[in-house]
């Protein structure tokens, strides 16, 4: 174990640091402003699986269009206008109902911090009640309000339940939670040890490599013993290893 541990220190050291500027953190660091960063990385986090070309490609459209005002942009979008934006399974309605959705939260929340709070509760173990619970109201107000959600929203919203990994919503969540150089920590009613680690096929293959899980498929219980396992390592933030491990497996360096 001391030996694990060390190999995870030294990942975290190296590679902890924002550095590729092909990660669409680069993208949402350059926002000051709080309400922005929050509905600009819930959007990122939606739109983060795919090429990351891709991804930042149609981020950076999206802050062009908003004045890198994103917040205010969703506040006062009328709903007859299309937001001329698409990404993979994502058609421009899909992305144009998702920023109509969110100015309807908006409208009565502020934040969608306000609006995922009335889901978490301190007694849970970790987040997977309060995703449940945000997720399935996010998609009953969809189809209040635009129908029944097709194969693209479904997409953007995950359940545990139903034994997705929900690496989107994890990833959002660390942004959310944790505050360092990377991560942004604009929600303290959140702990940072009730996290889950954000599992992608990269924190999949390195996570197999270092013994932190045994499964072969990207599941929620896969997040689960992965996260499980680092808090051995630290148990008060064990997701702090995210980021570097990641970026360590897309680097294809060899440890020494």
């Amino acid at each position: 174990m001391n030996r694990l541990k060390t190999k995870l220190e030294k990942i975290y050291s190296e590679y902890s640091k924002l550095e590729n500027t092909s990660d669409p953190l680069h993208l949402i660091h350059q926002l000051k402003d709080k309400k922005d960063i929050e509905v600009f990385s819930f959007l990122a986090s939606v739109i983060a699986y795919g090429s990351v070309i891709q991804i930042n490609k149609v981020l950076s459209e999206f802050l062009k269009t908003s004045n890198h005002k994103p917040y205010k942009f969703i506040q006062t979008f009328p709903g007859k206008n299309k937001l001329y934006l698409k990404h993979r399974f994502y058609s421009e309605r899909d992305l144009t109902n998702l920023i109509m959705l969110l100015k309807l939260i908006l409208k009565d929340y502020d934040t969608i911090g306000n609006y995922f709070e009335q889901f978490y509760l301190t007694e849970h173990p970790t987040v997977k009640n309060s995703i449940s619970g945000f997720t399935n109201s996010l998609l009953n107000q969809y189809e209040n309000n635009f129908g029944k959600p097709g194969r693209g929203i479904k997409f953007m919203f995950p359940i545990p339940e139903k034994g997705s990994a929900c690496k989107r919503m994890n990833l959002f969540l660390r942004w959310m939670v944790r505050k360092d150089n990377l991560d942004f920590g604009l929600w303290g009613f959140i702990p940072t040890d009730k996290l889950i680690i954000p599992v992608d096929t990269h924190i999949a293959k390195i996570s197999r490599w270092l013994g932190l899980t045994e499964r072969k498929n990207v599941t929620w219980k896969m997040a689960e013993e992965i996260t499980y396992n680092l808090r051995k390592f630290d148990k008060d933030d064990p997701v702090r290893f995210d980021y570097a491990l990641c970026h360590f497996d897309m680097m294809k360096e060899k440890y020494v």
